[in-house]
């Protein structure tokens, strides 16, 4: 597997995996019908941000992640990031090694932590993979993400200081 600097013409290759997460709703903020145009301006970011992709030895993208300054001005020393992985591609290390790619961009960046603002509790394989590469739970916000099968569930807001 090979991680690289997404290109404008992966967009393509990303967006249908990228829209049916969205679509199902159970992992992302983003609106479930957002379109490949939105899409795109959501996860196609431009300096100082970073979008990745995984990609294995035939060039077949499986999966993405984007990295960014968590906030602006006096708070933009604390790193971002978000994860997708292709569903048929699930399960092979794809997001441990975009996290592991996160993690060494931000320390090489000088950022001084990562914060994920929104892991969806009942997400309990990425957030056993975040806690896994050291990531702590700050809080819950209780019953601030609506799931279409479980209701209101908490979004955990998760640290790792470098």
């Amino acid at each position: 597997m090979l991680i690289r600097e997404a290109t404008t013409e992966d967009w393509d290759a990303i967006w249908p995996f990228f829209r049916a997460i969205v679509a199902a709703g159970e992992t992302y903020t983003y609106p479930r019908d957002l379109d490949k145009e939105a899409g795109r301006a959501l996860w196609m970011l431009s300096p100082p941000g970073r979008t990745v992709v995984a990609v294995d030895g035939d060039g077949t993208v499986l999966g993405t992640a984007k990295m960014n300054p968590n906030h602006m001005g006096g708070a933009a020393h604390i790193a971002g990031a978000s994860f997708m992985v292709d569903p048929s591609h699930g399960g092979k290390g794809v997001g441990r090694a975009l996290g592991e790619y996160a993690l060494r961009w931000a320390r090489s960046e000088s950022y001084r932590a990562m914060q994920f603002n929104a892991v969806v509790e009942t997400n309990t394989r990425a957030v056993a993979l975040w806690r896994s590469l050291g990531f702590e739970i700050m809080t819950t916000l209780p019953e601030a993400f609506l799931h279409p099968e479980k209701g209101y569930v908490g979004l955990h807001i998760m640290y790792q200081r470098f």
